[in-house]
């Protein structure tokens, strides 16, 4: 079993990646800690093979609490699981070695996909405590860094999607599609098609607006 610390500041998100980390045989959740601090005491006090990890913590960034653990010998393997998209972050990330990075806002099947492929990269190490070839060292970091098969439908970029998810995540209420394409400059069927590919990946919902006269209109709201 593959011993799982969560840190994650946001209850609700906390909440809910222990349980998407239930759903994945072979894990068990075995720790939750809101800051570095607590992070630390837990990993110091009891094992732990993962830690699920946000990079904006209260008390400290998450890359400082990695090379945090390092120094002091934590050997944990570290999975980011963030909003951060700065490349200083990402390229920091690769650098300390954290063994996949995963974007907010995603759902459950994404990060099933990188928990299951870290589970077949240490069942392969567990195997031999060394490789006979080139060969098998790739397949061990093809396991590991194997493409994803959450790819975007064709038409859709990443950069749109997280446009229209951080759109819809600072608001006060819900969006519409109109007024969503309004502040993006673009298509009300564009902002549609991206709004329906985060609630249909639980990451927004859809609620009904009533005005004084005509149909009601669907507006969406984050789900944190």
């Amino acid at each position: 079993m593959i011993r799982v610390l969560v840190v994650e500041d946001e209850p609700i998100a906390a909440d809910a990646h222990v349980l998407y980390v239930s759903r994945v045989a072979g894990f068990s959740v075995t720790a939750q800690a809101t800051t570095a601090a607590e992070a630390l005491r837990v990993l110091t006090s009891q094992p732990v093979d993962l830690v699920l990890l946000d990079m904006n913590l209260p008390d400290m960034h998450g890359m400082d609490l990695v090379r945090a653990m390092r120094a002091a010998g934590h050997p944990a393997d570290v999975m980011a699981v963030t909003s951060a998209r700065d490349l200083d972050v990402v390229r920091a990330a690769v650098s300390q070695g954290i063994v996949h990075y995963l974007l907010k806002p995603f759902a459950f099947p994404a990060l099933r996909d990188k928990l299951e492929r870290y589970r077949q990269y240490r069942t392969q190490l567990e195997r031999s405590a060394s490789v006979a070839d080139q060969g098998e060292v790739d397949g061990l970091l093809a396991t590991l860094r194997g493409q994803s098969p959450t790819h975007l439908p064709k038409g859709m970029s990443p950069e749109s999607l997280a446009a229209v998810a951080d759109l819809i995540r600072s608001a006060t209420g819900g969006l519409s599609a109109a007024e969503v394409a309004q502040s993006l400059q673009a298509s009300r069927v564009t902002a549609r098609r991206y709004l329906e590919y985060l609630a249909e990946r639980g990451a927004a919902g859809r609620h009904l607006r009533y005005g004084n006269t005509g149909r009601p209109e669907v507006e969406y709201r984050w789900i944190p």
